[in-house]
């Protein structure tokens, strides 16, 4: 009888353990990018100058839908109170990011120079180490961790298991479930889920990009080298006009 009455307890918590643990693999998620644009503009005297003409900081809404092991990552809308010109805006707003992790693919659209490029490339890999420390981000438990991309540039996320599809936000994936929370120092930007929402995810949006022309990510790469190698006084010592090139090709890279 005392046998019988343990296996029953503990199939009872099992039951009850796993009706308490949900795994979410259909959901629309909102970030908030927040950019500190005049860390961004370097510390040159005309820089300082045009610093007073813009806020502090840039934020904006983007979009990550997905179903399964497809999403797609897309702008929303800007923060209504901070005013910025429309030339700073556009190049964000027409970027969009698709992901096929079955298939370990992706596909997307960048606009750069008024022009729009289309990328397809196979997903890239990225190295990373988990670290103990952990935080809550829209109601998940999150582990941190950090990784590598473009060779050399670090990136801090905090990912949720709950939540199954390895992705995030723009190009950085490949953590054992969903990155809510993202930093690149280098970028001077970070990225925070506000809220997911699992009703109503309209799949049909998640689809590649169409296009008859498209470049690997080598071919941006050297794309974006050619169009900037005149760019600024073309010193090396010339630090802020190294940065703000390299800050630009890792925007679009990213």
């Amino acid at each position: 009888m005392k046998k019988y009455l343990i296996i029953t307890f503990f199939v009872c918590a099992q039951s009850h353990l796993l009706k308490a643990q949900t795994f979410i693999d259909k959901a629309v998620i909102e970030f908030e990018v927040k950019t500190n644009i005049q860390k961004t503009m370097g510390t040159n005297p005309m820089a300082e100058m045009m610093k007073n003409q813009f806020p502090k900081f840039r934020t904006g809404y983007y979009q990550f839908i997905f179903s399964g092991n497809k999403s797609l990552y897309k702008f929303d809308h800007w923060d209504e109170k901070e005013k910025m010109p429309e030339w700073f805006r556009r190049n964000d707003e027409g970027s969009v990011w698709y992901f096929d992790h079955n298939a370990g693919i992706y596909s997307s659209a960048k606009e750069m120079f008024g022009t729009k490029f289309n990328i397809a490339d196979s997903i890239q890999k990225i190295n990373w180490k988990l670290v103990n420390e952990s935080r809550v981000i829209a109601g998940f438990n999150c582990r941190k961790a950090v990784g590598i991309i473009m060779d050399s540039v670090y990136v801090f996320a905090f990912y949720t298991d709950e939540i199954v599809i390895s992705g995030g936000p723009c190009s950085v994936q490949g953590l054992p479930g969903m990155i809510l929370g993202l930093t690149i120092p280098r970028l001077y930007t970070s990225w925070i889920a506000t809220k997911v929402m699992v009703n109503s995810v309209n799949e049909t949006v998640i689809k590649p990009i169409e296009s008859k022309k498209t470049l690997t990510k080598v071919a941006l790469n050297d794309l974006i080298t050619e169009r900037t190698k005149d760019w600024g006084r073309g010193d090396d010592d010339d630090e802020d006009s190294r940065q703000w090139k390299e800050q630009l090709k890792w925007n679009i890279m990213l």
